[in-house]
């Protein structure tokens, strides 16, 4: 049975090269080939023996996700419903902006993580996605896009990963690391480390692993300044509470130590947004001696939550007393909000 060739680690590529009796060299001009190249063919891969071609595609495949529905939003922001082999589905954004865009990835068919405000949290999990499911996301974007060297395409939109769509990554983390070690690899993608940020609503045990084996950003997923309030918004707090995950966020600054970690902060109104819960996050803050910025988010309302956004006076007041305090507090301005593709608002499934 063939193989899916996207999101084989190198070692992996190599060993299976190994058997087919090929030389460790071919492991890069394959590499280079799928990740820079973008082909969807061994055939295109014209600097390799016809022989070695014929076994590579006896061995493998090469495949994209399906995209079964796609939407563009009044403000460019461009989803698609994508399927897999085996029919399982998913969603991915790409957020443009002037001069660069960033792909928001999936990493599980449903989230087995349940917050309360968070649409895709109402499908149940399914599975993880594979290393290669996860980063054909993005290449599917870059062929959407035309943005491989065989296309006339002279801008490149297509810069950025932020891995914040359906499920949880850090469980899913082994595969998760694969996919971004092939996305910062010199000789494949080539994103930058710097242009990358995993989203976590706090998985303690593997947040040290994403410094360790990947140096790419860090989000936390907070919303909360205590684990009172934040249990009742999300229950995996109740396994992981807020001094355990910032304990954590100490160990991977002391590994990325340029890195500030942005606390992800969903305004929900008379709930999180007053004024005493912006002085406990600062006093957290302090107290941990965290590098920290916040990326305050108006909630984005979705069909049978009874959540409701925080006014526009309360997100600016509360803002502006993180700030009064030294930290960066930027309102995200929302996207892609009239086609369900805007934060927190991802599925794949209907509800029955």
């Amino acid at each position: 049975m063939q193989k899916e060739i996207i999101g084989l680690s190198k070692k992996e590529l190599s060993a299976a090269l190994a058997l087919m009796g090929e030389k460790p060299f071919r492991t890069k001009q394959i590499w280079q080939w799928l990740y820079v190249q973008g082909v969807t063919s061994f055939a295109e891969m014209t600097n390799l023996s016809k022989e070695l071609r014929e076994k590579l595609s006896a061995a493998f495949v090469i495949s994209r996700p399906k995209i079964v529905t796609e939407q563009i939003s009044a403000d460019k922001t461009h989803k698609w419903l994508l399927e897999f082999a085996d029919g399982q589905r998913v969603e991915t954004v790409f957020i443009p902006e002037d001069e660069h865009g960033a792909v928001c990835v999936s990493t599980q068919v449903g989230c087995a993580v349940g917050c309360k405000f968070c649409h895709t949290g109402s499908q149940k999990i399914t599975r993880n996605l594979t290393a290669g499911e996860i980063i054909s996301q993005f290449m599917l974007v870059k062929d959407v896009y035309g943005e491989w060297p065989s296309s006339s395409q002279e801008n490149r939109l297509v810069s950025n990963i932020v891995v914040m769509g359906m499920g949880e990554p850090l469980h899913n983390v082994d595969n998760v690391i694969t996919a971004l070690n092939i996305a910062t690899d010199q000789d494949g993608l080539a994103v930058s480390k710097r242009r990358i940020t995993l989203s976590t609503s706090g998985i303690v045990p593997n947040i040290p692993r994403i410094a360790q084996e990947t140096g790419v950003k860090l989000a936390i997923s907070l919303h909360a300044p205590s684990n009172e309030k934040r249990s009742q918004i999300m229950p995996i707090n109740n396994r992981y509470p807020i001094e355990e995950i910032l304990t954590a966020c100490q160990e991977y600054q002391k590994i990325v130590t340029s890195r500030y970690i942005t606390f992800e902060y969903l305004m929900l109104d008379h709930f999180n947004d007053d004024l005493q819960d912006a002085q406990m996050l600062i006093a957290l803050m302090k107290k941990y001696k965290i590098g920290a910025k916040f990326n305050l988010i108006p909630f984005n309302p979705w069909p049978g939550c009874d959540f409701k956004p925080s006014s526009n006076n309360r997100v600016h007041t509360f803002s502006r007393e993180l700030e009064k305090a030294g930290f960066a507090a930027p309102v995200r301005t929302a996207r892609g909000q009239d086609i369900l593709a805007a934060c927190g608002q991802l599925k794949s499934k209907k509800l029955v």
